[in-house]
């Protein structure tokens, strides 16, 4: 991994630079409440893929810090890449692991059946992520 010059420049025209490393992770927590509000509707399906876009969101501020072409473009090659990156917390990795293992209800069945302890987690795992993705940021401040 290299790591970016201290000073960020923005890139209107460049998907990652578009945002400031602490702007990608205010993005992720506006996410993170947009998933919960979401959950708190009873629409899971919303609830969920916000939880996944926070996480990636914030996760971009991190890449910008910390580049790495494994993690994809996505926030989904994003979370999926680091769950299995063996320098990551463990703790990350399994928040990372609880995202992408987590399905929507589908709509072919008649009923699904939901816990807020499952909603609860979703949304931990989250955090967690985006508390990873800050600490990488906040690490590189300052940093020639």
């Amino acid at each position: 991994m290299t790591h970016v010059e201290a000073t960020f420049v923005r890139d209107e025209s460049h998907w990652l630079l578009k945002l400031s490393p602490d702007e990608w992770i205010r993005a992720g927590l506006s996410d993170l409440d947009r998933a919960k509000a979401a959950y708190d509707a009873n629409n899971p399906r919303a609830g969920l893929a916000g939880a996944k876009r926070a996480a990636g969101m914030a996760l971009n501020g991190a890449l910008i810090v910390e580049p790495d072409e494994r993690w994809g473009r996505s926030y989904v090659d994003h979370i999926m890449a680091l769950a299995r990156e063996p320098a990551a917390p463990e703790r990350v990795r399994e928040a990372c692991r609880e995202l992408t293992g987590a399905s929507a209800p589908s709509a072919a069945k008649l009923v699904t059946l939901r816990t807020s302890s499952q909603e609860q987690r979703i949304l931990e795992a989250a955090r967690d992520v985006i508390a990873h993705a800050y600490a990488v940021v906040k690490r590189h401040e300052g940093q020639p």
